[in-house]
């Protein structure tokens, strides 16, 4: 008997018509056979409601306290899929994070999971109950509640298919699979029948919001087969999974992330370490920082600049202020986007990069940063030129 694991996001369960639609669908995979397991995000934009509330009471509220608040959410969902589920006459259970043995570390917000216990979970799939489980949150060893940031419903659902052994993990969004560009933005984007675990963490780091990229970290350790489908459509969906290319180079999609700035240190001391004690300071912050570019010294002095996401900049900026009295010069610039292509063996085949940026001549579009790998070639550009980038690397790449 197959088991799959089926995760719903919030726009799957704004209201209750959707919720009948979801538990539908479950009903009817429980129906041909499969055992199934659900985890389901908070409805619509309850969390959002939740952080403008909490806004109000107290803006610097303790993250912990933060994350008490935000469970709610996810709680509020399982249990009203349960009694959709209930109506169509299948046996059911809900389960909070921490009663489905999620157990995580203790970084309020962003936390990681440790293990699952799946006792709980395995006994009741024995008992042939479909089991609700609320994405997004576990406890921590001093029995609190913890949540996983943005998306961390993905990963929930991820890390449950291969704490049961699933035979496949489904997302249900509200398109109907991974697209070479966002479909609402870029005319002529197409859908994708299958891709890799590293071509879709790349797209999922860069700015793609179909998965999250912690969940498709966790889907290649353990080679969970994710599916990627519309809970509104029914049609197939994309596959993300190892897929053979041999050496052909196959551009996968384009993708914008605008949620970016640029930190710029000026006439930093031509030292040795110095790189070492900026990076280390920001990485005692939790800060990840992506691309980075140094000048070539003179003067004993060189540039150094980098990106980090924007909600990080200020914090960046004022703990950089505070650590280097040396570094006289620190500018922040957010009003840009890092655009990319992605795809299997751009290292290896002469003339990508060339294309993009022919591409981006073509709108007369200025680069500030250039970042390669040996599946993505990203640039920093003005915020302002990201959708038309996007839709004329998509045409250069992927047009017809």
């Amino acid at each position: 008997m197959s088991l799959i694991v089926k995760k719903f996001g919030g726009s799957s369960v704004a209201d209750a018509g959707k919720f009948l639609s979801v538990a539908k669908i479950v009903a009817d995979c429980y129906r041909g056979g499969c055992d199934v397991a659900v985890v389901v995000s908070a409805p619509g934009d309850t969390t959002d409601d939740l952080l403008e509330r909490a806004a109000e009471v107290n803006p610097k509220a303790s993250r912990r306290e933060m994350d008490v608040l935000l469970t709610t959410g996810e709680q509020m969902s399982i249990a009203l899929l349960a009694m959709a589920i209930e109506k169509e006459g299948c046996p059911v259970i809900s389960l909070l994070g921490w009663q489905a043995g999620f157990q995580t570390d203790s970084n309020y917000g962003a936390a990681r999971i440790k293990k699952i216990d799946a006792d709980r979970l395995r006994a009741e799939l024995d008992k042939r109950n479909i089991v609700v489980v609320a994405g997004f949150q576990g406890l921590n060893k001093y029995d609190d509640l913890t949540t996983f940031g943005r998306g961390g419903s993905d990963t929930s659902a991820v890390a449950l298919a291969a704490a049961l052994n699933a035979d496949r993990c489904q997302i249900y969004t509200d398109v109907d699979g991974v697209y070479t560009a966002d479909p609402r933005k870029v005319k002529n984007a197409k859908k994708l029948d299958e891709i890799t675990y590293d071509e879709m963490l790349e797209l999922a780091t860069l700015g793609a919001q179909v998965l999250n990229n912690r969940s498709v970290e966790m889907a290649k350790k353990y080679n969970i087969e994710i599916e990627v489908l519309s809970s509104v459509t029914g049609a197939p969906g994309t596959l993300v999974r190892e897929v053979a290319n041999m050496e052909k180079m196959l551009v996968r999609g384009v993708t914008k992330d605008v949620n970016c700035a640029r930190i710029t240190l000026i006439e930093v001391p031509d030292v040795p370490g110095i790189a070492f004690k900026v990076f280390s300071r920001l990485a005692a912050k939790k800060i990840n920082v992506d691309i980075i570019l140094q000048s070539i010294g003179r003067n004993n002095t060189k540039d150094i600049a980098f990106t980090i996401s924007k909600e990080n900049a200020e914090t960046a900026v004022n703990t950089l202020k505070e650590s280097f009295e040396e570094i006289k010069n620190i500018k922040c610039d957010d009003n840009i986007a890092k655009v990319s292509v992605v795809g299997a063996g751009m290292e290896t085949h002469p003339g990508a990069a060339a294309k993009m940026f022919e591409a981006l001549y073509d709108q007369n579009i200025n680069i500030q940063m250039i970042s390669t790998s040996e599946i993505k070639i990203s640039v920093l550009i003005d915020a302002g030129d990201a959708d038309k980038a996007v839709q004329s690397i998509h045409d250069k790449f992927l047009g017809d």
